[in-house]
């Protein structure tokens, strides 16, 4: 899967900001560029996380599913502090 458009990238920088939760003194261009490294970051791991996933569910689950799965644990680890 490839990174995100530059549009999409946009559009995830200004939904983030919409939030207001991020540190004061960290600018707009910051933020942007947070947005663009964690989707490198993906783009980069993407095959390493698909080969720690088990089976079947690596082989049966959708990129959808698999990407929703990640997002409930890592959610779910900033919820609760770990």
């Amino acid at each position: 899967m490839a990174v995100l458009s530059d549009a999409d990238r946009a559009l995830t920088h200004a939904e983030w900001m919409s939030l207001g939760n991020f540190p004061p003194t960290v600018l707009k261009a910051d933020l942007r560029a947070a947005v663009n490294a964690v989707d490198d970051w993906v783009d980069t791991n993407a095959a390493a996380y698909n080969t720690a996933l088990p089976q079947p569910f690596r082989g049966d689950a959708t990129a959808a599913q698999k990407a929703l799965v990640l997002q409930f644990v890592v959610s779910k680890r900033f919820d609760t502090g770990v």
